[in-house]
């Protein structure tokens, strides 16, 4: 997963630090809101070329660790 993991970076000159998949102006939240509105995975990359299935993976991986970090005792 750590490999996965390094598709997610965080740069405050782009789109204003929010987390974003590497080579791209795409955030981690944008993903996750076309896949909660019912778009397929199949239909992202469609729409987003420039993201590979990596790419849907690592922004998925990204969200559960944040998620864990979050509700972690």
């Amino acid at each position: 997963m750590p490999q996965l993991l390094d598709r997610i970076t965080i740069s405050p000159d782009i789109r204003s630090g929010k987390p974003i998949v590497s080579g791209t102006r795409i955030t981690v939240s944008d993903i996750l809101e076309y896949m909660a509105s019912g778009m397929s995975e199949h239909e992202i990359l469609a729409d987003f070329p420039d993201l590979s299935h990596e790419d849907i993976l690592a922004t998925l991986a990204f969200a559960a660790q944040r998620e864990q970090r979050l509700f972690s005792v």
